[in-house]
């Protein structure tokens, strides 16, 4: 894996194939589709990446911009586009030093990737000057008393962590949705909406008195101080995070909860939607197009509402994963239609919708997936405001240092390639700008029908998968060796850098195409099995929510055995013959695993984990979508360091600590002896200092893995045989189950009737041969 390795860390891209299938036919019979993992973000060092402090060169004719694969006619001072193959002639501040041995920085072979900084206002800016970032804090107040602390003293430091220029908003909801005047500290002052009340933005601004110092423009969309807003308005709702931390630490201290009654046989009344509505036309009111972020932190389900996901009666019970696939959900289209509004809003806008979920119940994420996948907000869903899950991540989102997320706004997100390969779409944390044009392809999968999308937000992290449709037909020299073999790939990312700064990453890239007969030992050296398990992954999590009679196991299943028949190696009929190239050979190991996860099971999940696991599949790189689907697993023993070792049952035994990470969950799980030794505290004896060292290296590890990760993962330490033991139990080979022949004394069985590994490989081989 390590070239593929070498070429994410190069320009941030996996792909399943790096040589491509160049005809409709050989892509359609490779199974998996020509596509790309790509971070527009990905952090590089500073010493090895380029940063030009000047506007891109464009091509005229198709306005890809100047990369190292452009042709370049030193003597005409001209440049070909590889995209549209148009001459182009330079500036006379290029032409003037420009030969083979003085070049531009962008003509450098070893700069695919780099990054402009345009003193021009950008197409995503809302005017020359740069804009603070904004954050709204959106509050439920239908708390317990002692979840409500819990989240006031989070909000504390996190505001005490904000940029000091930054700009904040605090809105709380329960049965009423209050919005605080933070910029008038002399005393706590709050408008009061209804939260069964549908608001429009301008009965919004009326109501919140933005015209009494300025009258209301005729005509026009009302919106930021260029429109006719009074700056001194907004600056009592909005106000810098240096200027407001006294008065916004003085509401949360004296935040009470909810004060309206809940019967005992009802749920409390909280009018999240409302809430979330009154913030998006709050923000596109006074800074529309600058980046900012609406932060909802939320405790329970909504029950009041063009959102609402249940009624107030604790006799009807939220929706399930049964209730949906009946169609016996009362609330969830009205909910999902609702958000789906609210999501365009949003995105017209350019802001971002986060939501931190701290709650036992449900509280309808499900619903709210749309709103904040779309803006490509963060997402966090914990069983408490007191967990560990809640406040490591909140912390995480305005650390700064190493592990910061690196936070940038206001992304716009371009595509150009070679014309006989067109974009069906994305799956990830973005919306379609209907931007339509000669490089959409009729198929469309997740945000299609576009070559642009906009990325309200964006981190280091985020990862979008892009899926190609090949469009050249099959010909009879396909197969004669030919220069113009190349296919080529730009990606242009516009965004707000965390600085406040305009900024456009341009990365370009180029892969070989073949075809015909010969080409199959060609596509199997280039094809990484990590970035396809990938893309499968995020192909059926989309085709479960889109597709009413989808079978993700029959589609799995079937489309490993037509990509195991047409390159696995065997004779006819004969299943013991049949071997993959070490290219492929984890590759059926991925799909199991992937059939067993949390992404394509829904069993044992709400609806509400499953969107969010989901919604963290699609937007993390591969490395960490790998651990999503096959967790991987260390073991630590007296006889040898810690070494990675089989996802399998066989792996417990007595004397070992195991380690598992599934990305969501860290365990550390302890042996039956090793956990008697521990009972019995032979670690805190001198005489034992081995022992102690061999407990703590799991610690050690699980910390250091937790620390980078976001969210931050729940961490679990259990021991052989307690109840604990479950959340390793379940994402283990099954290799010996209780009604399994052959058992390892001292090891351990899995109570299932799953199919081990084994028995799914044996029953691959003989389909594959047939």
């Amino acid at each position: 894996m390590t070239e593929f390795l070498d070429l994410e860390s190069q320009d941030g891209v996996r792909m399943p194939w790096n040589v491509i299938p160049g005809t409709k036919q050989e892509s359609s019979g490779a199974v998996i589709p020509v596509s790309a993992i790509y971070t527009p973000l990905k952090p590089y060092p500073s010493s090895s990446f380029p940063v030009l402090p000047y506007s891109p060169l464009r091509c005229r004719t198709c306005r890809s911009v100047l990369n190292p694969f452009s042709l370049v006619d030193f003597s005409a001072k001209l440049w070909i586009c590889p995209f549209c193959f148009h001459r182009n002639h330079f500036p006379p501040h290029y032409a003037s030093s420009l030969s083979d041995q003085s070049l531009p920085g962008e003509l450098f072979p070893n700069h695919t990737t780099l990054e402009y900084i345009s003193s021009d206002p950008s197409p995503v800016s809302s005017a020359n000057h740069v804009v603070p970032t904004v954050f709204v804090f959106v509050v439920d107040t239908c708390l317990p008393e002692d979840e409500l602390s819990f989240l006031k003293s989070s909000l504390l430091q996190a505001v005490g962590s904000l940029p000091g220029n930054s700009l904040v908003g605090l809105v709380t909801f329960g049965t009423l949705t209050q919005v605080h005047e933070l910029g008038f500290g002399h005393m706590p002052k709050s408008f009061v909406f209804r939260g069964s009340k549908e608001i429009s933005r301008e009965q919004l601004l009326e109501q919140m008195s933005f015209f009494v110092k300025r009258p209301k423009p005729a005509t026009g969309v009302i919106a930021g101080v260029r429109d006719g807003l009074d700056a001194e308005t907004i600056a009592r709702f909005l106000v810098p995070a240096s200027e407001c931390e006294f008065a916004l630490s003085s509401v949360l201290d004296e935040l009470q909860k909810d004060p309206w009654p809940v019967p005992s046989d009802q749920r409390a009344t909280r009018c999240t939607s409302t809430a979330l509505s009154v913030a998006a036309s709050l923000l596109g009111a006074c800074v529309p197009g600058s980046g900012a972020r609406i932060m909802a932190f939320v405790g329970g389900p909504s029950t009041e509402g063009l959102g609402a996901i249940v009624s107030k009666s604790l006799s009807e019970p939220i929706r399930s994963h049964k209730d949906l696939d009946k169609d016996s959900v009362p609330y969830y289209h009205k909910a999902v239609k609702f958000y789906e509004a609210l999501s365009k809003q949003l995105v017209n806008q350019g802001h971002v919708l986060d939501l931190f979920a701290g709650a036992l119940d449900q509280v309808g994420v499900a619903e709210l997936k749309v709103a904040v996948e779309r803006t490509g907000g963060l997402v966090v869903l914990a069983e408490s405001f007191g967990h560990s899950v809640f406040k490591d991540s909140l912390k995480r989102v305005f650390q700064s240092g190493d592990y910061n997320l690196g936070l940038s706004s206001n992304g716009i997100f371009e595509i150009n390639c070679s014309k006989e390969i067109k974009v069906q779409g994305i799956i990830g944390p973005c919306a379609s700008l209907e931007k339509k044009g000669p490089l959409c392809s009729d198929t469309v999968v997740g945000q299609g029908n576009t070559t642009a999308w906009k990325l309200c937000g964006l981190d280091n992290a985020t990862s979008l998968c892009i899926i190609f449709d090949m469009t050249k037909k099959e010909n009879p020299e396909a197969t004669a060796p030919s220069t113009s073999n190349q296919f080529y790939f730009q990606f242009l990312t516009y965004y707000q850098h965390s600085s406040g700064q305009m900024r456009l990453r341009v990365t370009t890239l180029s892969r070989r195409w073949v075809a015909g007969q010969e080409s199959v030992q060609d596509l199997i050296a280039g094809f990484d099995q990590e970035a396809a398990a990938v893309v499968m992954a995020r192909i059926v999590s989309f085709k479960m929510e889109t597709e009413a009679d989808f079978d993700p196991i029959r589609w799995l299943d079937k489309s490993l055995i037509n990509l195991c028949s047409r390159f696995g190696d065997y004779q006819k009929d004969s299943p013991s013959s049949f071997t993959l190239s070490p290219r492929f050979s984890i590759f059926p190991q991925f799909i199991f695993h992937l059939r067993r996860s949390q992404f394509v099971q829904v069993f044992n999940n709400s609806p509400d984990e499953t969107a969010y696991f989901r919604m963290i599949l699609n937007r993390e790189n591969v490395a960490n979508s790998v651990v999503m689907i096959q967790p991987s697993l260390v073991s630590y023993s007296f006889h040898s360091g810690p070494e990675p070792t089989l996802l399998d049952v066989a792996a417990i035994a007595a004397d070992r600590i195991l380690l598992l990470d599934s990305f969501f969950t860290v365990v550390i799980f302890h042996g039956a002896t090793i956990a008697q030794w521990r009972k019995a505290g032979y670690h805190t004896q001198p005489e034992h200092k081995a022992f102690a060292q061999l407990l703590q290296a799991p610690q050690d590890d699980a910390a250091a893995i937790m620390m980078e990760r976001f969210p931050a993962p729940r961490l679990v330490v259990c021991d052989q045989h307690g109840s604990q033991a479950r959340f390793l139990l379940a994402k283990l080979n099954p290799s010996a189950t209780y009604n399994s022949e052959s058992r390892i004394p001292g090891g351990d069985i899995i109570f299932t009737d799953d199919v081990s590994f084994d028995v799914f490989l044996d029953h691959l081989q003989r389909l594959a041969v047939q």
